[in-house]
């Protein structure tokens, strides 16, 4: 079964150029990934509204400067037993500080999901002990940050 999934995520950067992931645990599995913050758009809001409030949902981060531009990714995840499929707009948020991270507004099942977050330095993002989800995730904080240190390629 194969759904698609218009989403949105959000690459949340701190002055310390550390990415914002959050660990989660597909239940059918039992396996781990980690990916910026985000899901799906809801009918009625736009790709940003949803980035907003994905943001508070899963991070607790409010009256946060979220970029309008964004880079599409196309992405296949299995979750749960479901393949999803789709596009996703990525966005940036550049924090002027690591904030704390407490999710605001979870379902049940997402709390469930949900294990950890971690501030990760970019150039350790190929050493976590779960994939990142996408893994394309340094290419497209290049296409965000064009001129940020990891735009150098020395990951």
């Amino acid at each position: 079964m194969e759904s698609p999934r218009p989403s949105v995520r959000v690459v949340c950067v701190d002055p310390d150029q550390r990415i914002l992931l959050l660990r989660w645990r597909d239940p059918a599995t039992g396996n781990y990934i980690w990916e910026p913050p985000g899901g799906g758009i809801e009918a009625d809001e736009d790709a940003l509204a949803a980035a907003r409030r994905e943001l508070n949902e899963e991070a607790g981060l409010l009256d946060v400067s979220i970029g309008e531009r964004s880079v599409i990714v196309s992405r296949k995840l299995r979750w749960n037993g479901v393949d999803f499929a789709g596009e996703e707009a990525f966005f940036l948020c550049l924090l002027s500080s690591a904030s704390e991270v407490r999710p605001g507004g979870l379902e049940q099942y997402e709390a469930e999901q949900l294990q950890e977050h971690r501030w990760v330095p970019w150039h350790e993002l190929g050493h976590l002990p779960d994939p990142v989800e996408p893994p394309q995730l340094l290419e497209v904080l290049t296409e965000l940050v064009p001129d940020g240190p990891w735009a150098m390629g020395s990951a």
